[in-house]
């Protein structure tokens, strides 16, 4: 933990295994990604909350493990290269030709699985929040998150300010149940304006 109240922009900027800019490398090393995941496969593939579950996979070669009602299980995996699922998203449904490299499993010969520690990395619950009450709170964990990684690249705030932050907006942004577009926007608007305000302080 102490570690990681000093980390550097450029420690957290060094992803083991993926290239994928700056804001998503920050949302990988805090757990956000794998929170805004979370909310976007319960409503991508219609899942009750109870139903999704992260696991830190170190090797980055299981993108996702569906399990069925029999218990059994399928995974996707693959090289961790994001030129991969943007060639299929643009050939969908096809499968296009490439010659990207190969995956081995020579290569991987230990694929590991840990509990993600979510005392330490407290975007994910964060997240798990916001997906259960629904409503106008994603946003606000969203707008707020964004902030939040623009002020830590910016070195205006430290690596676990960043879920601060978040927490924060969370409890004070107001919450609609039910929003429109329109509250969305202004939604959005209000937890900017408050992730400025934390960042005041």
């Amino acid at each position: 933990m102490q570690e990681l109240a000093t980390v550097t922009k450029a420690q957290a900027l060094k992803h083991p295994n993926w290239d994928m800019g700056a804001k998503i490398t920050i949302d990988s090393a805090s757990l956000m990604n794998k929170g805004l995941e979370v909310i976007e496969a319960k409503w991508l593939f219609g899942l009750r909350d109870d139903q999704i579950e992260v696991v830190v996979h170190p090797q980055s070669i299981i993108h996702s493990l569906v399990q069925f009602e029999d218990g059994s299980l399928k995974a996707q995996l693959g090289l961790p290269d994001m030129k991969l699922p943007i060639q299929y998203a643009l050939g969908y449904p096809e499968r296009l030709p490439s010659k990207y490299p190969r995956f081995s499993f020579i290569d991987y010969p230990q694929l590991t699985f840990e509990q993600p520690d979510q005392s330490t990395f407290r975007n994910l619950p964060l997240a798990f929040e916001a997906m259960r009450r629904g409503g106008n709170a994603p946003c606000i964990l969203n707008a707020a998150n964004e902030v939040a990684v623009a002020a830590f690249l910016r070195d205006g705030i430290g690596f676990l300010q960043m879920p601060d932050l978040v927490e924060s907006c969370l409890s004070k942004v107001s919450y609609l149940a039910e929003p429109a577009l329109d509250d969305y926007v202004q939604t959005d608007q209000e937890t900017r304006r408050m992730a400025q305000e934390f960042l005041k302080h």
